[in-house]
């Protein structure tokens, strides 16, 4: 089954600190939503012409979250359209913006592969007319109306640290391997897990940080390189669910399956067969249908004017309910689950 779209507290969730905005995106001028630059306006429209554009086309996790955005576009009688480059690099989504901004759409919701590099576009979109929402990852709160993050931060960070911890029993030599470079929310959860190894598992050290670029041969070679770089290497943690499993992948057929531990941010369907073979013991995410389903209905209620992103707003996703917008012009789906051999059956997404 799917996860019944209704409020996260239905979860078995982890506990998480209070909701922030990532703070790989954080804007020290205080402004919030859409910022001072750029031109979205406030203004109602009809014109409910929605465009998903992914870090990259071919993830198995933006597919997913692309259903859920279709789904509610389509409840709310739009038109709903995916566009996007094949491989998640800093500024190949610049063209995929300008060309929606010329089509007139009512709204782009963006997964950015870099906080900068597509600001200047997105905002040329927005003094067009066009409402802005980002979802997954973040850019510079001034170049978006609103941001839809998918869970808190420090939780996010959190899980998969706690995660790995167990598996090791609290020590050893552990790597991450990340998506892009520049991607803004794996840097957040970084920072914040470097943070938090550091206060409550000292004797868990992190070896090394590196890149597959959300690609799964690439991901797959650079496991390699962490093995054989790292003879002690007891652990891989890959926030991204390209990577963790290209990473499982990679130990399933190894000698070092059973003896080195693999978790991250990954999906059921994708990470099913590892988890049944034994190579992975248990992974978070939350349900990137319900982040496309509801960056869908934050988008509309832009585009209808009932909001303008402004912190207190609120406004009804449909069978997910109510939401507030919170500080810095974002608002946040909910917590992180872990998925283990016991409850991994139960899910299909």
């Amino acid at each position: 089954m799917k996860f019944a779209r209704k409020r996260v507290t239905a979860f078995a969730a982890v506990a998480v600190a209070a909701a922030l905005a990532l703070t790989g995106c954080a804007d020290t001028s205080g402004s919030t939503g859409g910022g001072d630059a750029g031109g979205s306006d406030g203004g109602s429209s009809d014109n409910l012409s929605i465009t998903f554009l992914p870090k990259n086309l071919g993830n198995p996790y933006f597919d997913t979250s692309s259903t859920g955005g279709k789904a509610a576009v389509e409840e709310l009688g739009g038109t709903f359209a995916e566009v996007g480059p094949a491989e998640a690099t800093p500024d190949a989504q610049v063209s995929y913006i300008n060309t929606a901004t010329q089509q007139g759409v009512g709204a782009l919701v963006v997964s950015a592969n870099d906080p900068k590099a597509i600001c200047d576009a997105l905002n040329e979109a927005r003094d067009a007319g066009v409402k802005v929402v980002t979802f997954d990852s973040d850019t510079n709160p001034e170049c978006r109306d609103l941001f839809i993050n998918q869970a808190d931060a420090a939780g996010i960070a959190k899980v998969q640290v706690d995660l790995i911890a167990e598996q090791l029993g609290g020590a050893g030599e552990i790597a991450v391997l990340s998506a892009s470079a520049n991607a803004t929310n794996q840097n957040a959860w970084i920072d914040l897990m470097k943070e938090y190894l550091a206060s409550d598992f000292p004797d868990i050290t992190l070896v090394e940080t590196v890149y597959g670029d959300d690609d799964d041969q690439t991901s797959f070679d650079k496991t390699a390189a962490l093995l054989q770089t790292h003879p002690e290497l007891k652990g891989i943690v890959s926030p991204t669910t390209v990577g963790i499993a290209a990473a499982a992948r990679y130990l399933s057929t190894s000698d070092y399956k059973g003896t080195v531990a693999i978790t991250g941010l990954g999906t059921p369907n994708q990470m099913r067969e590892y988890v049944e073979d034994g190579t992975v013991t248990a992974f978070a995410l939350w349900n990137p249908e319900d982040l496309g389903y509801l960056s869908a209905f934050a988008a509309a209620a832009l585009i209808s004017g009932d909001i303008t992103g402004a912190e207190g707003d609120t406004f009804d996703a449909g069978d997910l309910g109510e939401f507030e917008v919170g500080a810095d012009g974002t608002v946040l789906l909910g917590e992180p689950f872990v998925f283990d051999a016991e409850n991994i059956g139960e899910f299909d997404f």
